[in-house]
């Protein structure tokens, strides 16, 4: 008897256009996955993190080491076929403007009614496998963050954890004086606003590492 292989359904066009080239490793990613660069009006590498700059786009990994080697071989100018120029900073300047995004993004939840903030709040949320997100002021107290924590752990499905802000600039963010406590709910707007946060985790652990005593669940899909 002849075993026959299913085929793999051909990708539609749709799909294929949101996949690009890294220009360090060569892999095909999806373009959540990369950082988009086009070149500056004097020829400096300009990140696009909307992808939406016009011109010619240098896709790249989205982590720290893969911005780093891309502007030292020079392969942006080698993609592009024109000579630009990468600060030697670059990959500083895209955590800079992730999490600037990731930040906006918040901002955009809370208006749209997607978040939930304070305490008790949260943590009915966490508690009830609604929150897609708990987000912890890095400087907030670490008795009400660790009950949120252990909350996360045991919620199915358990949150991602983002610890890389302070209460002033959540609070700057969301429109309050200081925010310690938020959570981000379940839907299609975390999956969009995780995108930059996955991004961001490549050039910046998403909470500091004495959070990670006992494993937080992995981040949860909308």
């Amino acid at each position: 008897m002849i075993e026959v292989t299913p085929m793999k359904a051909a990708k539609t066009h749709a799909e294929a256009s949101r996949e690009r080239k890294d220009v360090v490793s060569g892999a095909v990613m999806p373009e959540a996955a990369l950082v988009r660069f086009v070149s500056g009006p004097d020829g400096e590498v300009v990140p696009d993190l909307a992808r939406k700059l016009p011109g010619r786009g240098v896709w790249v990994a989205a982590d720290r080491a893969s911005v780093a080697a891309a502007a030292k071989k020079n392969l942006f100018a080698r993609s592009a076929k024109a000579p630009l120029k990468a600060a030697p900073d670059l990959a500083d300047e895209v955590e800079r403007l992730l999490r600037a995004r990731v930040l906006s993004g918040l901002g955009l939840a809370r208006r749209a009614g997607e978040l939930v903030m304070g305490f008790e709040k949260v943590a009915k949320t966490v508690g009830a496998g609604r929150a897609a997100w708990l987000i912890e002021a890095i400087d907030g107290a670490g008795d009400g963050r660790g009950k949120l924590l252990r909350l996360a752990r045991h919620a199915t499905p358990p949150p991602g954890v983002l610890g890389l802000f302070n209460a002033q600039e959540l609070g700057l963010a969301l429109g309050g004086e200081n925010v310690i406590h938020t959570a981000f709910l379940a839907g299609r707007a975390a999956g969009r606003w995780a995108e930059d946060v996955r991004r961001l985790e490549g050039f910046s652990p998403l909470l500091p590492e004495d959070w990670r005593e006992e494993p937080v669940g992995a981040k949860r899909e909308p």
